[in-house]
Order: C-alpha cells, then sequence, then structure tokens
C-alpha cells in the first residue's frame, strides 16, 4: 500500500461534516459505539489538555514511561508532515497498513453520517490502540476539553492540565475562566489531576470542579515545584526531591513541562530512571528545533536556522525568553500566521528579542494571514518588516546581507508542517 491510500480515505472524511470544529460528543459516541466501544478497551489512560505545552508534556511523559521499560500509545494533533504522526503504537508511528485500515473501518461503520475529521480520526486511533499491546495511553486533548473527541475515557489513570491561557476563543469563551472550564472538563470523579502553572482565574475554575466530582490534585507551586538551579533541574514534592539534568527540550517553560512529566511519572509509581529519561530523551519536532539537513540549510550553510510551532501569546513571551537566553546575535524571523490567532499577542514580546521579521503567506491554508497583513501587525509593535513570496526567498534575502544570521521560522504549526516536509 502506498501513502496515497490513507490520504485518499482521509480526504474523504474531510467531506463527512460542513464544519472543521463542532464541539460536542454525541456523533462520537454514536461511532464509538459501532465500533463496540474501543474507549473501553485501552491500556490504562493519561489524559492530558491545556493551551500550552500539552504535546512537549506528553512527550517527556512518553519518554519517561519508555526509559522506565514500559511502552506507550500516543495521540495528538495536529500533525506537521504526515498524518500518521498524530498515532503512535506502543510508541511507534502507526504503518500505513494500520492507518489505511482503521481509517477504512471507521468509514464504513460511520456509514455516511455527519462527523469531523478530528472525531472520525480520533476514533480510529482509539480503535487502533485498542487491537494493540502497550502499557499505557497517553492521549492529547484536541481543542478545548470538556467536548473534545478524546474525552469519552471515564476512568483514566490520571489527568493532567497543563497552563491555560486565551486561545481559540470563538470556541471555548472569551475569558480565562470560561477557557478553564472547558479544559477543566477532562477531571473525572475521584481520579487525580496534575495541574500545572496557572493564573488564578483559571486555578479557581479548576480548583472548583475538582472539588465538585471529588478528584485529588496536585497542583504546581502547592503539592510540586520545580526550578531550574546551578544547571539542573530540581523537582520537588510532598514525597522528597529530585535532582535532575534540564530539559532537552528548550526554554524556561519546558522546566514547567517537566515538572508536570515527572509529576505524572511519581504518580505512576516510576522510578528514577524514568524522570532522567522524561528530560534528557524527549522528541517533539518544531519546538525551537535546530535544522542541520536539508534544503533550505544547503541554501543558507553558514546560517543558524531554526524552527518553532508556537503560535498564541504565552508561545511568544516563551519564545522570546528562549531568544534572550541563547548566544547574543541578531535574530531575523521568517514569520506566516493564521487569521485565527492574536498576532499582535504573539509578536509584542518577539519584538525586544528580533532584528527583522520577514512575512510569508502560508502554502496552502485557506486560514492564513497574507504576508502583508503579518507584516503590517509586526510594524505595529515596533518590528521592522517586510514580504516574500516564500520561505526561500525570505531566507536568501536574509543571507544576502548576513550569510551567518540566526534565522527564526515561526508562527504556525502549519507552517513549520510546511518546512518539515520541504525540509526533510
Amino acid at each position: 500500500m502506498t501513502a496515497q491510500t490513507s490520504d485518499a480515505i482521509l480526504d474523504r472524511m474531510m467531506a463527512l461534516h460542513p464544519k472543521i470544529i463542532d464541539l460536542t460528543l454525541d456523533r462520537v459516541w454514536r461511532l464509538l459505539a459501532a465500533l463496540d466501544h474501543p474507549q473501553l478497551k485501552l491500556p490504562p489512560v493519561v489524559h492530558i489538555a491545556g493551551t500550552n505545552g500539552k504535546g512537549s508534556t506528553q512527550a517527556m511523559i512518553r519518554a519517561g514511561l519508555e526509559g522506565a521499560g514500559h511502552s506507550a500509545h500516543a495521540y495528538t494533533s495536529p500533525h506537521l508532515a504526515r498524518f500518521h504522526e498524530r498515532i503512535r503504537l506502543a510508541g511507534e508511528l502507526i504503518s500505513e497498513s494500520d492507518l489505511t485500515a482503521v481509517l477504512d473501518e471507521c468509514y464504513a461503520a460511520n456509514k455516511g453520517e455527519d462527523i469531523t475529521y478530528f472525531e472520525i480520526t480520533t476514533c480510529a486511533a482509539l480503535l487502533a490502540f485498542a487491537r494493540t499491546k502497550a502499557d499505557y495511553t497517553l492521549l492529547e486533548v484536541g481543542l478545548g476539553g470538556r467536548l473534545d473527541a478524546t474525552n469519552v475515557i471515564d476512568n483514566p489513570v490520571v489527568t493532567v492540565i497543563t497552563p491555560v491561557s486565551i486561545d481559540h476563543e470563538q470556541f471555548l469563551g472569551n475569558t480565562l475562566g470560561e477557557i478553564a472550564a472547558e479544559k477543566a472538563g477532562i477531571i473525572k470523579p475521584g481520579v487525580p489531576c496534575i495541574v500545572g502553572p496557572q493564573q488564578d482565574e483559571a486555578l479557581e475554575v479548576i480548583e472548583y470542579t475538582a472539588a465538585r466530582l471529588g478528584a485529588p490534585l496536585l497542583v504546581h507551586g502547592q503539592h510540586w515545584n520545580v526550578h531550574e538551579e546551578n544547571g539542573r533541574l530540581i523537582y520537588q514534592d510532598e514525597t522528597g526531591l529530585r535532582d535532575l539534568p534540564l530539559p532537552n527540550l528548550l526554554g524556561a517553560h519546558q522546566i514547567q513541562n517537566a515538572g508536570a512529566a515527572v509529576a505524572v511519572l511519581r504518580h505512576l509509581d516510576m522510578g528514577d530512571d524514568a524522570y532522567e529519561a522524561a528530560v534528557t530523551k524527549a522528541e517533539w519536532p518544531a519546538r525551537m528545533q535546530r535544522l542541520k539537513t536539508g534544503p533550505l540549510v544547503e541554501q543558507a550553510p553558514q546560517a543558524e536556522l531554526w524552527l518553532d510551532g508556537g503560535h498564541n501569546a504565552a508561545a511568544g513571551i516563551a519564545l522570546a525568553d528562549v531568544l534572550a537566553k541563547l548566544p547574543q546575535k541578531p535574530t531575523h524571523m521568517i514569520c506566516g500566521m493564521l487569521n485565527t490567532k492574536d498576532v499582535t499577542g504573539y509578536l509584542s514580546p518577539l519584538a525586544g528579542q528580533a532584528t527583522s521579521l520577514t512575512a510569508v503567506t502560508i502554502p496552502g491554508e485557506a486560514a492564513t494571514l497574507s504576508a502583508e497583513e503579518t507584516a503590517a501587525a509586526a510594524t505595529k509593535v515596533d518590528l521592522p518588516a517586510s514580504t516574500a513570496n516564500n520561505v526561500s526567498e525570505a531566507l536568501a534575502a536574509i543571507t544576502a546581507d548576513d550569510p551567518q544570521a540566526r534565522v527564526l521560522i515561526c508562527g504556525s504549526l502549519y507552517l513549520a508542517g510546511n518546512i518539515l516536509r520541504e525540509n526533510g
């Protein structure tokens, strides 16, 4: 079978609902029933929600479990280069033949009824997980939590809520409290919930939800703490302290994500091998990823090329912090963003760290901001901006003036995916 086989089925699935996002669980429950309830046959589930850090935290938990000799299924979204990235079976990306089989089975079981792309592909992932032996299942929420297609697990072994911030207001609400309430929808009666650093408004909602459901909370700053000290990661909870290497994923925010991952692993009674693997062996592309091979690197062999897919205000703050801690050197951004994002909120913190921004339109994305719109937003926050037809053209213009420039390609996971496909 070829990759086009699964791609053809995925294309058909896109036509099963007029909307890309339509939050409800009714269609998911209907299809899962037709598939004989695969969600009831999974290895113990760790369910992860939040605005920022879900994917990185999941990657660290998986690395930790594998470091302790366990296997784990993992579900994440969106994918960057290929859909297969969303589904890991016992640690390995799903094969083309397995993906095609579960997609085809779900498409047939759905019988042409309305269902969104994310809903039916989530059902396909759960079906694949139910049929493959593993020790754990790691489920990352797609959007929100309460009505997300992953929220069909009645009794996960633990839930996780990473930092909550303003994002996807058109679906989740206009206030931090409303958004936190949607994220807290994954909390289950009696099931412990690991809570990452939160603003007070979000934490109050999470605590209220947990109290109403009788779910024990393990909250950052109350039940566990994590910080950097002398080039090490120091984690402490009510049972003791662990002195660990710094995360191999860059950024101060990864310290917090690592703390949440270690809290989960400690709850699961993993040992020191798991904690060390979590912070040293996690892999998560397009999160301040250094590009070292591929056509773009060959085009600008002396340049320092980075790729990041963060796209909201909190991600802009985290990215600015990473840039501030890199060796001093002018940083030139190549940026493409979607029109559903807070462009000003993302760019404002970066204006103090970047020398220039070259805006591009994201290829093949209907919701992309035009290069001109992104450049205008950069100018408003005092970030010198220009436009280019594509990333290659932008890179050529930057490196013509400075062959050894630091170049950060950023602004959207969709742009990052495009770069990884073309630069692979």
